[in-house]
């Protein structure tokens, strides 16, 4: 079947509403929604029930590239600074050498076992070198499994990060595919210059960002995720522009944000939250629309080879050498290695070579396509198993909610106060989005004169006003209050 303006809208609501239900059920089984998502598109494929004929990489590139940055801007603003700090430099180690290690290892042992040249292996490497978050925390999320200390945050930021480390190797090995005469060190230059100008990208467009997100007034709290979403595509397109990598700007740049105060921040979180869930269901579909499964036949000899090699070798190798100079239990580090899922990433990296027109770009995408395919299986089934053998995991008690969980389920309810707000408070007059509240502490409500009033970033809080402050604990309601009566050093006491 041939999609037309008229019956496209219907197809496309179909597929996703069948994936969101196959999603929801595939937790119960413990099945990646990964895996449903992909497979979904390939029934609907031409060579499926549904009969769509879909063969454009190019269109599946540019959906893959939107679809990314909306996925890896989502995981920035979740990710909290707070978390990831005491384990920033094994994380970045494991984005950035591990990755580096895992292409390198991975792309010789395919230069021994197949017909590919160095650099085509090498490519080949590259394309799989990165890690899937999303495929990782929808089976601990299924499973109702937490991992011990600093075990989520260490994957979250791993998976979160490396993707443009593995995007730049593949830019990188695919030019010496197609200028076989240059040497290893020609690339050198624009590795760095991507990486360099990337990270320097995101952090200028995310402090330029907070300060137009917090001063300009739009009218309609709706209208502030929109503007979040041009700054997004400004910040890639920006630096990819000017040589930089795009995705790791929009990385930092999203990780920045999320740890400041912003206005209308709940909205922005929970719309980027719901897009990236959108993001993953289209891209995955895409993908499972573009491959044709009797192509992948003839490589499930050779393609399992490399997908084994990758998981029981190549992984374990980059993360033991990467994290070997940091204190770390041993079981640790066997369970980073075994949840180094592969997912849509590496098939979208494999679409470039295919635009390129490279000769083996058709078995290299089918190659990456049943390795992820294989990792998901292997590897994503297996994630709580593996927690527990390695005794790094536990089980999550669940309890019921509270009213205030009822009413706002987002935000944390260990601890709440009513603050009440005197005329000597430094708050009084003052807007909350210029307050340096705690990161983990929430007004909820505002009580003025027998009204109740929700509050904003914009809200300028008056004397006799009561606050109702939530938080995960005590301290943070104490700092919370500290705030609201004393301005902190550096702040101006107007």
């Amino acid at each position: 079947m041939n999609l037309t303006i008229e019956n496209i809208l219907l197809v496309g609501s179909l597929l996703l509403f069948i994936s969101i239900i196959a999603g929801k059920t595939s937790y119960r089984f413990g099945v990646p929604t990964l895996l449903l998502f992909l497979g979904i598109g390939m029934l609907a494929g031409s060579e499926g029930i549904g009969g769509i004929h879909f063969d454009d990489p190019k269109a599946a590139q540019f959906i893959g590239i939107v679809s990314l940055n909306f996925i890896l801007f989502s995981g920035g603003l979740s990710t909290q600074w707070t978390a990831v700090k005491p384990i920033l430099k094994e994380g970045f180690v494991l984005s950035t050498l591990g990755v580096l290690l895992t292409a390198i290892s991975l792309g010789y042992f395919v230069w021994l076992v197949t017909d590919f040249t160095i650099y085509e292996s090498m490519l080949l490497g590259s394309i799989v070198s990165s890690t899937d978050a999303a495929a990782v925390f929808s089976i601990l999320r299924s499973n109702n499994l937490v991992l011990r200390k600093n075990l989520r945050p260490t994957l979250e930021l791993e998976s979160g990060s490396n993707d443009p480390m593995a995007y730049v190797l593949t830019l990188a090995f695919l030019t010496l595919v197609i200028h076989q005469d240059q040497g290893i060190a020609s690339i050198i230059p624009m590795f760095l210059q991507q990486m360099i100008l990337g990270g320097i990208f995101g952090y200028v467009f995310g402090k330029l960002s907070k300060k137009l997100i917090n001063r300009i007034k739009l009218g309609f709290e709706g209208l502030y995720p929109v503007l979040v979403i041009a700054i997004m595509f400004i910040t890639f397109s920006t630096t990819d522009f000017f040589g930089g990598n795009g995705f790791l700007a929009i990385y930092i740049s999203a990780v920045y944000l999320g740890n400041q105060d912003l206005i209308h921040k709940n909205t922005i979180l929970q719309m980027y939250d719901g897009l990236a869930w959108l993001m993953q269901i289209v891209l995955f579909l895409t993908l499972g629309l573009l491959v044709f499964p009797s192509h992948i036949v003839p490589v499930i000899g050779i393609g399992l080879i490399i997908s084994l090699f990758l998981i029981v070798v190549a992984r374990p190798i980059s993360v033991f050498i990467s994290l070997m100079f940091f204190k770390m239990r041993l079981r640790r580090r066997f369970y980073i290695s075994w949840a180094g899922l592969r997912g849509a990433v590496p098939i979208v990296f494999a679409t470039y070579p295919l635009l390129a027109g490279i000769d083996k770009a058709d078995m290299i995408f089918n190659i990456v396509f049943f390795i992820s395919v294989t990792s998901v299986l292997v590897q994503g089934t297996t994630l709580s198993v593996v927690a527990k053998w390695l005794n790094v995991g536990a089980r999550e008690e669940i309890n019921p909610y509270s009213d205030i969980e009822k009413w706002r389920p987002d935000l944390p309810k260990s601890a709440i106060r009513e603050i009440e707000i005197s005329s000597d408070f430094y708050a009084v007059n003052k807007k909350l989005v210029d307050l340096s509240f705690p990161k983990n502490a929430f007004i909820t409500m505002i009580i003025r004169k027998n009204e109740y009033l929700t509050p904003t970033g914009f809200t300028v809080i008056k004397a006799n006003d009561t606050l109702v402050v939530i938080s995960n604990n005590q301290e943070d309601l104490i700092k919370a209050e500290d705030c609201l009566r004393h301005p902190l050093e550096g702040q101006k006491t107007t």
